[in-house]
């Protein structure tokens, strides 16, 4: 997969911010800093306690985990739910969405983003949303995040948080089909060489692939018990149109598994054809080597019997005893090659 290219300074912020941008009203958005947006944020909150807060605009911070004054920062700063930073410590999980009271956390897996390399490889990252504010946070570069990264530097507007997070569900569920396309590719080549009996190193290749889409279902399909309490039970200030994004968010997701679900099948039948074709082989090669065994049993009996150095050996003075030996020989062989084929057709 060729991976998008990524501006100079990734991740340079002092406090690990990698992308910062304001959002208002039908525009695209604009980026800021860290400082910008904790002085932003704190002038909103006071007019929106005042009455006065402008409705539609937000931030979306984006964070460097790995950065070492990045979790510091977020919870000097930023007034984020200890539910976010308890999900932090608790490490990779299965993707979700879940209400936090008056916020929305979500633990998204995705595709690791290698710069140019392909790679199933898969890191998580942890997002916390409310009115004002997403806050997104990694340990590693994503190929979904870096997509909507992309999205809003082209000049896409968005009108709420959570319609970041729908996107950002849907350019991981793009990314996934790029992988099942891909893999499928892979799978369509490797039938084509079972067909043509080319079965050199295609085990080993089933297998990885198999083992990699079985993770990345594993850990990229969404909680549908938390999706289902989040439709069924949504913070106030989220939309209906971010409700109807988020269900057909997860329709497209639903249609991605299956197909990676009918793609794992068809690995499994790949696996199970090619191993009964090498044990249709492995059978050939034994019974050519039991029918030789087969074959060579009555002279190597026979010359061992008159090999034997003692008095008495049959036709050792008979004049034409050597062919007398060679037609006994001749005879034993035939009957024990048609006893094998016998056998070989009762099979």
């Amino acid at each position: 997969m060729t991976a998008e290219r990524v501006e100079p300074g990734y991740g340079s912020d002092p406090v690990g911010l990698v992308a910062g941008y304001h959002f208002k009203p039908g525009q695209p958005g604009i980026p800021i800093d860290s400082n910008a947006a904790v002085a932003w944020l704190a002038r909103t909150n006071a007019a929106d306690m005042a009455g006065d807060g402008e409705d539609g605009e937000f931030v979306w911070l984006h964070f460097n985990l790995a950065h070492s004054a990045c979790e510091r920062w977020l919870k000097n700063r930023l007034a984020l739910p200890e539910d976010f930073f308890e999900a932090l410590r608790q490490g990779s999980r299965s993707t979700r969405i879940e209400r936090l009271d008056n916020a929305l956390l979500a633990v998204v897996n995705d595709v690791i983003y290698n710069f140019g390399a392909g790679s199933n490889d898969v890191s998580t990252m942890w997002a916390c949303a409310d009115r004002r504010l997403l806050v997104t946070a990694r340990p590693k570069p994503l190929r979904a995040v870096d997509r909507l990264r992309a999205a809003v530097r082209a000049g896409e507007a968005f009108h709420s948080p959570f319609a970041l997070v729908v996107h950002l569900l849907r350019d991981q569920a793009d990314v996934l089909a790029q992988i099942v396309r891909e893999t499928s590719d892979g799978v369509d080549r490797i039938e084509d060489q079972l067909l043509s009996q080319r079965l050199r190193g295609n085990r080993a290749e089933l297998g990885a692939m198999r083992r990699a889409l079985v993770r990345l279902q594993r850990l990229l399909a969404p909680e549908p018990g938390a999706l289902f309490r989040l439709l069924n039970k949504a913070p106030p200030w989220l939309q209906e149109a971010d409700l109807q994004d988020l269900r057909e968010a997860t329709e497209e997701f639903s249609l991605v598994l299956a197909d990676l679900a009918g793609l794992v099948e068809r690995i499994k039948l790949l696996q199970e054809e090619i191993a009964a074709a090498v044990n249709e082989q492995t059978s050939r090669t034994l019974f050519t080597l039991t029918l030789v065994t087969v074959l060579a049993l009555p002279i190597n009996i026979i010359a061992g019997f008159f090999g034997m150095n003692v008095g008495g050996i049959p036709f050792a003075d008979h004049p034409h005893g050597f062919w007398l030996l060679v037609a006994l020989v001749a005879s034993f062989t035939m009957l024990a090659g048609r006893w094998a084929f016998r056998k070989r057709e009762d099979r």
